[in-house]
């Protein structure tokens, strides 16, 4: 069974939160921490530290799929790429951000929280042995147009961020995602949809992004619109590595599908693009 530590609050604090906490399915231990207050939310890091405490470690930070709508998916969907990088001496941390289970959520929150998330660790960098300049994000799915959207758009910012703190990461790795932000906001947030095109990667491509590994299923609905996306950001100027796994569906790396080999071998080769990378 999981255990978790709050260890930004006193436990005497902590109580009357924890009341307010969504529980997640960890089978490793975690540490449990509190990046961001909002809205009577209080948003979390999952913590998978490596054994040696070393100093300027890189973190790598994962955003999980299935926000947009009530899914089963939570922070706990990537803890097998978490616990890996782990071992193999990286800050692992699974991100919780505002989801459809909030009350009048909408994908603006989630990217706001995304920037958050990434300013707050570079911002206590040194506490967790982390280089402010490591720090990679790990996201697939809707999580992957939240991460992407943060990079791309810098007015999306909620009060209390550090807006002197860069809220881009180092180096970025995608599990198939939608980009197509009309799209969403047509299918699911139509509240949106007079600002959909300003908030769309696919309609917004320039040179942005980190150096990036992007990994997706051949079978995978998204495919041809990933592709295209691709090919645009990669003749825009961005280091994009594009990666795919014939005849593989959506959500094809996550525990429990193909007898896990697809896991094991992205989680390995996100390692290999991390120290290709220098990280």
């Amino acid at each position: 069974t999981a255990t978790t530590e709050i260890y930004t609050l006193s436990l005497h604090d902590a109580l009357p939160i924890l009341m307010h906490m969504r529980d997640y399915p960890f089978v490793f231990p975690v540490k449990e921490t509190v990046y961001k207050e909002i809205g009577g939310r209080k948003l979390r890091f999952f913590v998978f530290e490596p054994d040696a405490a070393v100093a300027n470690r890189t973190a790598v930070l994962f955003f999980n799929g299935g926000t947009f709508m009530q899914s089963p998916v939570t922070p706990a969907d990537f803890q097998y790429h978490a616990h890996y990088l782990a071992s193999k001496g990286y800050v692992a941390i699974c991100v919780e951000c505002r989801t459809a289970y909030d009350a009048g959520f909408t994908p603006l929150q989630a990217i706001r929280d995304a920037r958050s998330a990434v300013r707050r660790l570079r911002g206590r960098a040194s506490e967790w042995g982390v280089d402010p300049n490591r720090v990679v994000v790990c996201a697939s799915s809707s999580g992957g147009y939240t991460v992407v959207s943060a990079i791309m758009f810098d007015h999306l910012n909620d009060e209390g961020d550090d807006l002197s703190v860069s809220p881009v990461p180092d180096a970025l790795v995608i599990f198939a995602a939608g980009m197509d932000g009309v799209n969403i906001m047509e299918r699911l947030y139509p509240e949106l949809l007079t600002e959909a095109q300003s908030i769309s990667p696919y309609h917004n491509v320039k040179k942005c992004l980190p150096p990036t590994l992007w990994i997706i299923g051949t079978a995978d609905p998204l495919y041809e619109q990933n592709r295209d996306f691709v090919e645009r950001m990669t003749a825009a100027g961005n280091d994009i590595a594009w990666v795919e796994y014939e005849g593989m569906e959506h959500g094809f790396f996550r525990h429990g599908r193909h007898g896990n080999r697809p896991l094991e071998e992205t989680r390995e080769r996100i390692a290999e693009f991390l120290k290709s990378k220098g990280f």
